[in-house]
């Protein structure tokens, strides 16, 4: 039997689901029975991802989608998975980040918590579903799934910081969670159906007595996703949750809060796009997206500017990087959501290495003052860090322990990746962030709005205000720490990190081909009726049933 694309889509949501599972009947002991059974997963899952991503690549349009009815039952009433170019290459973000996060996790991080693996794996699970589920009460639902499993990866390890940022955290996704789910109603209750696609056809049909109930049911939709987003002023809780979290915990919330922003993008694009097929409510919020996302990514760079802890200055980089997304999507200009989808990958890969490397950097501080006195509520280690690893795990060839040794040149190691880490996140020359800012510089020049030109200001300013906020963290680090004693660097902290940053790297290598891919997608995105017809036009199986005698 032959696997395409359109059968892949179950299985990225079927596999962790059934791992997660698999985990909770073997019970609290057996955690490397665990570990490897979650490595295995991910690694599956990300392999899907990407066969994935190149199967839908392949098709032109209008083909280029994948679409799994899962209950076989008609579109718009049973469960529609979707994948176009833009859901596939959030998936495979998805794998990469989750893979990072695991391996850096299995040399210290997994021992903080007896239900780690489960929660990880559900974690994975609602990302992938989220990013190619076609309706919107499924996609309520992996919000759910996603988050109830990211509430325990924030506390994951204990401490007075975490339970203070994971109240917060909680409870402004709750709340966000309670809009998303009043908007889903009343968008139901306007138009009959929940499929994202039946919504987007039937959207002029609305008559004008309900065009108000419309708008405020997709007012309310948004302030939800734009939450989940980290808009300003919704964002205060981002930069002490994702300092306070966990160093694997953190590097998969980088892509946490990408998924408010796909889901801003998908609808708003399928919604109100900004033709006349759209009527009344064409490229409805438009001018608060805009401006919301500059306030938000001024906000995001006067954050790094003032930070003083290299784990609040990440968290207000996704801050700055979602502000730009934000604005980007707001122009509806193909141009510039091609260079947008590119700068949202080269962000994201950025972030979860910037968020590994927070707790390496610190470590040569903390080995300095000891474990015994950095119980100081805020970003001290738990005692199991330094912790001998289980003897007999990861071994070489010569039968010696990997995780513990301490490799070559841990410094060096720190200071490249650091370094790269910081010229992505800035927009600087020659690396991926700045062909991305490079390539949405462009697409700003050929437009004549206020808002255009302040967004284009504002991209230079904000790489400045990174590079400087990050050079100081270098220089703190780097340049003023010939009394510290070098950290022990265990190799399995190292190859996530060393992986996130070589795809970065690539992406700057194959930038045309990369490019072409964000604007194929941008192109899909903005023709919105390539989306509509694909979903619409799919049929259930009809099976043969032989007649029996």
């Amino acid at each position: 039997m032959t696997v395409t694309p359109d059968k892949l889509l179950v299985a990225l949501v079927l596999l962790p689901l059934g791992t997660a599972a698999m985990m909770l009947l073997l019970g609290d002991g057996r955690r490397a029975l665990k570990a490897v059974a979650n490595v295995l997963s991910t690694t599956a899952g990300l392999a899907i991802a990407v066969s994935l991503l190149l199967g839908v690549a392949e098709r032109d349009a209008p083909t280029a989608f994948a679409i799994y009815l899962p209950g076989n039952w008609s579109v718009p009433f049973g469960i529609v998975l979707v994948a176009d170019r833009l859901s596939a290459l959030m998936a495979v973000l998805t794998g990469c980040v989750g893979m990072a996060a695991l391996l850096y996790a299995l040399a210290r991080w997994q021992h903080a918590g007896v239900y780690f693996h489960v929660l990880f794996q559900l974690q994975l699970m609602g990302l992938y579903g989220a990013f190619l589920t076609a309706d919107l009460f499924n996609l309520f639902v992996f919000f759910e799934v996603l988050l109830a499993a990211s509430y325990g990866l924030l506390l994951h390890g204990g401490g007075g910081a975490r339970v203070r940022a994971g109240l917060h955290y909680i409870a402004i996704n709750l709340v966000a969670s309670l809009l998303f789910l009043i908007g889903v109603a009343v968008l139901y209750g306007v138009t009959g159906t929940l499929n994202m696609a039946d919504i987007a056809q039937k959207l002029p049909l609305v008559p004008v007595s309900d065009r108000g109930l419309l708008h405020a049911g997709a007012a309310i939709l948004a302030i939800a996703f734009l939450a989940k987003a980290g808009l300003w002023p919704l964002n205060f809780w981002l930069p002490p949750a994702y300092a306070a979290a966990s160093a694997p915990a953190a590097a998969v919330f980088a892509i946490l809060t990408k998924v408010g922003v796909y889901a801003v993008l998908r609808l708003w694009t399928l919604c109100f796009p900004g033709d006349a097929e759209a009527a009344a409510s064409a490229g409805f919020g438009s001018g608060v997206l805009v401006w919301g996302g500059i306030i938000t990514l001024a906000f995001g760079a006067l954050g790094m500017l003032a930070s003083q802890q290299l784990a609040r200055l990440a968290g207000y980089a996704v801050i700055t990087s979602s502000g730009t997304l934000i604005a980007a999507i707001g122009f509806d200009a193909p141009a510039l959501s091609a260079a947008a989808i590119f700068y949202l990958a080269s962000s994201t890969l950025a972030g979860c290495a910037l968020f590994l490397l927070v707790e390496l950097l610190e470590r040569a501080r903390q080995v300095e003052v000891g474990p015994q006195q950095m119980d100081d509520g805020n970003d001290a280690l738990p005692f199991f860090l330094d912790a001998e690893p289980p003897a007999g795990t990861n071994l070489d060839d010569n039968e010696e322990a990997l995780i513990g040794r301490a490799i070559p040149a841990a410094l060096a190691f720190l200071g490249v990746a650091f370094m790269i880490s910081a010229l992505v996140t800035a927009g600087l020359p020659p690396l991926s962030g700045f062909v991305a800012k490079l390539a949405m510089l462009s697409a700003l020049l050929d437009m004549s709005r206020p808002a255009a030109w302040t967004l284009f200001a504002l991209l230079i300013l904000s790489g400045l205000f990174g590079a400087i906020a990050l050079m100081r963290v270098g220089v703190r680090h780097f340049w003023t720490s010939q009394d510290r004693p070098a950290p022990r660097l265990r190799v399995i902290e190292t190859l996530p990190i060393a992986g996130l940053l070589a795809a970065s790297v690539a992406l700057v290598l194959q930038a045309e081909s990369g490019l072409d891919y964000a604007r194929a997608a941008a192109n899909s995105l903005h023709e919105h009726r390539l989306y509509i017809d694909a979903v619409m036009g799919v049929r259930p199986i009809v099976r043969d049933v032989e007649a029996t005698p």
